[in-house]
């Protein structure tokens, strides 16, 4: 099976308007602001959408300019409320996180940051390619703490005093697995600045992380050719008996549906979720 094929059998849907969750919150209104990192595809297109969906102002960042016109022209074709600005940057870059958050700031208050980009390396220890490591620290862990840090001003100038922090964890960062040194170790310490997050906010200042199993994305899919190649497996053998072996629920989840978790979790209906996460992966890691 090629890559595309993968995609086209188990990449996500085509999402409309109805996917997304639409929350009574007073604060999901234009004047209010929510950045989601990695917005130029997957599951942080699927958020940008979803908070637009419920009338925010959105900034969708992402270093691929070309997937964010694309999350700005598909969120036009939905007709959403909200607004989807797109500003491009590198998530490694010290400067561009301080610009990002700075021309967020330009567009109304800024009360959300949905912390979702992530990319991977899949190698045994012995093998990992420390460069690797490397960039995807800078981009899944000290990305989420330097955009915190610069957005935790602005949540406190609001007129409530107000924001939250929502961070996209995974299953691994609950359980490990094999050949995923780097990933495994930066979601559990995101786990950990979700918490530390939560422990300064007093009480105005949320923070929380969901944990997802395996989301069907393009960036999964594409990889699944891959993955059996190395495993000496099928395309649909790494899918059923490695990937959802353990889960309780036999199938992968859509973008859309864990962009309706944030939207949750960033609402006024979550006002307990603080430093918390909310774990929707199919009984992987809490079941036997």
């Amino acid at each position: 099976m090629t890559a595309d094929e993968a995609l086209e059998k188990y990449g996500p849907s085509e999402t409309t308007r109805a996917d997304f969750l639409e929350i009574d919150d007073p604060n999901y209104a234009p004047e209010n602001v929510a950045i989601v990192t990695g917005g130029g595809a997957g599951i942080g297109r699927a958020t940008a959408h979803a908070f637009a969906a419920n009338g925010l102002t959105v900034v969708a960042t992402d270093r691929d300019e070309a997937g964010l016109a694309d999350t700005r022209s598909k969120a036009a074709a939905m007709d959403l409320p909200g607004e989807v600005v797109t500003v491009a940057g590198d998530l490694a870059d010290d400067d561009a996180l301080e610009r990002i958050v700075d021309r967020a700031g330009e567009h109304g208050s800024l009360r959300y940051l949905i912390n979702n980009a992530g990319i991977q390396t899949v190698a045994p220890i012995e093998a990992f390619p420390i460069e690797k490591y490397d960039l995807m620290h800078d981009v899944m862990q000290r990305a989420p703490l330097v955009l915190s840090k610069h957005c935790l001003p602005h949540f406190r100038a609001n007129d409530d005093g107000r924001g939250v922090v929502g961070n996209m964890c995974s299953v691994h960062g609950h359980i490990v697995t094999r050949d995923k040194v780097a990933y495994n170790t930066i979601k559990f310490g995101l786990r950990g600045l979700t918490q530390s997050i939560a422990a300064e906010g007093e009480g105005q200042v949320r923070a929380f992380s969901v944990s997802t199993a395996y989301v069907k994305t393009a960036l999964v899919a594409k990889q699944l050719p891959d993955t059996a190649d190395r495993r000496g497996m099928t395309v649909k053998e790494v899918v059923e008996n490695v990937m959802l072996e353990r889960t309780r629920v036999k199938e992968m989840m859509e973008p859309y549906e864990v962009a309706n978790l944030f939207v949750m979790g960033c609402s006024e209906h979550s006002n307990h979720l603080n430093g918390g996460d909310m774990t929707h992966e199919g009984g992987m890691s809490l079941t036997y």
